[in-house]
């Protein structure tokens, strides 16, 4: 059985578009985007390493945040790029698995980065006289690792799950990139359900930190609201809001994602889904945590 996914090399990707001018267009708006993530995250994290006033915990973990969205970016844009401009669709088995290992090694991480993150704000907002204890350089530094180890392990087994699939539908994925259930479409075995189990996992984890996160927030929003000045409040608020937000946006594509039914996809809808969830944020994420930032402008 093994034959038949040994015997693909690679796969062909989604195409944007099946015209020259639209192709292009796609090339050049990816390039745009590719390049304001690299030029913003870029500046974040030069800003942080260089100016010791902003090395606390909300600045190291952003630092963390500003190099997994340059990693996760990195992984797939520049790829569907190149694919655009030599008028081609395929990608390599090898380049399929690495790409979907890095994929997820980024976004898992940058999820548990946003959940601790929430933690941060949680103590400087509710706990504030607690907040050197509980964040210490140490915990900070260990719970950065968490996130990134866990990205690795998460990666790990999906990918090796996800390739050691028999594949016999083809090897078309129905995706700009490669992505887990694209990939469990083209197998013929039922042993695909070993890796819907293991999704089944990595959601509920996934479904366990934004409850966590949405907890954080009712109570920092509580103790905003008892705040006596205006001005106190304001400044709770404008902490808060740009990592909210880039949370929002980030979950809700994601959800969308993987937990909407296989009837109700169409190409082009799993397309911009696809495109708001994996390419926006990153670019989107440093405009969004400097725009009300004094600190950091």
């Amino acid at each position: 059985q093994m034959s038949n996914s040994s015997s693909i090399s690679q796969f062909l990707l989604l195409a944007f578009a099946d015209t020259r001018e639209l192709q292009l267009l796609h090339f050049w708006l990816f390039l745009g985007i590719y390049l304001a993530a690299l030029l913003g995250n870029g500046l974040i994290i030069t800003a942080i390493a260089c100016d010791h006033h902003l090395h606390t915990p909300m600045y190291f973990f952003l630092l963390n945040l500003s190099l997994l969205d340059l990693g996760s970016i990195s992984t797939i844009v520049p790829k569907s790029m190149a694919n655009s401009l030599w008028e081609t669709r395929s990608i390599s088995y090898s380049g399929c698995a690495t790409q979907l290992f890095c994929f997820i090694f980024w976004i898992v991480g940058e999820y548990l980065l946003l959940t601790v993150m929430a933690y941060d704000r949680y103590v400087a907002i509710c706990n504030p006289l607690h907040y050197g204890t509980l964040l210490g350089s140490r915990a900070c530094v260990h719970m950065a690792a968490a996130a990134w180890g866990s990205g690795v392990l998460n990666a790990v087994l999906h990918t090796a799950n996800t390739f050691s699939l028999p594949l016999c539908q083809g090897n078309v994925v129905d995706q700009f990139f490669c992505e887990i259930p694209q990939i469990i479409r083209l197998s013929c075995s039922h042993s695909y359900l070993r890796e819907i189990w293991l999704l089944v996992a990595s959601l509920s984890a996934a479904l366990g930190c934004f409850v966590f996160i949405v907890l954080s927030y009712v109570q920092i929003f509580r103790a905003v609201l008892r705040m006596p000045s205006e001005q106190g409040r304001h400044r709770a608020f404008s902490m808060c809001l740009p990592h909210l937000s880039v949370i929002s946006l980030f979950s809700s594509t994601a959800m969308f994602t993987y937990l909407k039914p296989p009837s109700t996809s169409s190409p082009s809808m799993d397309l911009v889904v696809s495109v708001l969830y994996a390419v926006v944020p990153p670019a989107m994420n440093p405009f969004i945590y400097s725009m009300r930032n004094q600190e950091l402008k």
